[in-house]
């Protein structure tokens, strides 16, 4: 393997150059890009600049700064710099990584919160109550659009928080969704009742901000040239309504947040295909492409077991096997 040109003396160097490596071969590395942030900053804090200076005492006295409870939280720290000394060890800058933690153990994870329709549309009721501020404009306006993509599309939080108004092609009915997770962009075809709520947003919109650019924000509390709505601010607006809706919490499952809409969504998608008789494993690739992951056994992680789930899977099932329960023959 090439070596890329930099110095192996400097951590700093060697943290950029591991993230052009794999960004290189398309991979965003963001949260990778955070975590070596941190781990620089306490670095220099410490005026430890070679990677040779880099003990494990000084790994493990990072990590218990961190203080990360959850062992989620936790192995991701650590699982970022497993690989970055791994890297740096093919590269023959450092002999051995310095990271001698291991990973905690994950106690079981809880299925997440699943809407059903009746619950979205009380979702998109309160968040119409939303009271108007000086500072974010109208709410009850903006989030109700925000919320309904977010559900009847299943589009991560950050793809909504970046569309554009150039994004929105009303020819072929469809919003483009540009360089995602994994650097992947695609089409996403609107039913026509998304498109008639988008586009009577969009004619509030340009009423209350004029004549808006292509390059302007679809979602924003301003005018033209105006910065986009944050995606945590929408996780925020979330956390604020989910309490008002008065949802019933099986035991088990997980509060809900702002991601449960694209579950429901994959999930509603696949219960759909049962109702119609349609092999659910036909249209998996095609629930892949259209949600952005790179394969459907991505997809399949979203495909919580349900009770209705089980009841379509079974009524399946019987069809199948009567003639065999019958006497007959498949």
């Amino acid at each position: 393997m090439k070596r890329p040109p930099c110095s192996p003396q400097n951590s700093a160097v060697a943290m950029r150059a591991f993230l052009l490596h794999h960004r290189a071969l398309g991979k965003r590395f963001d949260s990778e890009e955070w975590t070596l942030k941190l781990f620089g900053r306490y670095l220099a804090e410490r005026k430890i600049g070679v990677l040779t200076a880099i003990t494990p005492t000084v790994v493990d006295a990072f990590v218990r700064s961190r203080n990360r409870q959850s062992a989620k939280g936790y192995n991701l720290l650590i699982g970022v710099l497993r690989r970055w000394f791994r890297w740096l060890v093919v590269q023959e800058w450092i002999g051995e990584s310095p990271l001698r933690l291991k990973s905690r153990r994950l106690t079981a994870v809880r299925p997440p919160f699943l809407f059903d329709q009746a619950q979205a549309r009380r979702l998109l009721a309160e968040a119409r109550r939303l009271p108007k501020s000086r500072r974010d404009g109208e709410r009850s306006i903006i989030y109700p659009m925000i919320f309904a993509l977010l559900y009847g599309l299943g589009l991560r939080v950050g793809e909504v928080a970046r569309l554009q108004m150039a994004d929105v092609d009303w020819t072929r009915r469809v919003l483009s969704i540009r360089e995602t997770k994994f650097r992947k962009s695609r089409l996403i075809p609107m039913g026509p009742k998304m498109a008639t709520r988008l586009n009577e947003y969009l004619k509030w919109r340009e009423r209350r901000a004029g004549h808006l650019e292509l390059a302007d924000p679809l979602f924003s509390f301003g005018g033209v040239g105006a910065r986009p709505i944050y995606a945590k601010t929408i996780s925020a607006v979330f956390r604020q309504l989910w309490p008002k809706l008065g949802l019933t919490m099986r035991p088990g499952v997980a509060p809900p947040r702002l991601h449960c809409l694209r579950h429901s969504f994959a999930v509603g998608s696949l219960l759909r295909w049962y109702r119609q008789g349609v092999p659910p494993q036909d249209r998996l690739l095609w629930l892949s492409t259209f949600m952005g992951h790179v394969s459907p056994s991505s997809t399949a992680v979203y495909l919580t077991i349900t009770s209705e789930l089980l009841r379509e899977a079974n009524r399946r099932f019987e069809r199948f096997a009567s003639p065999l329960t019958k006497g007959g023959a498949l």
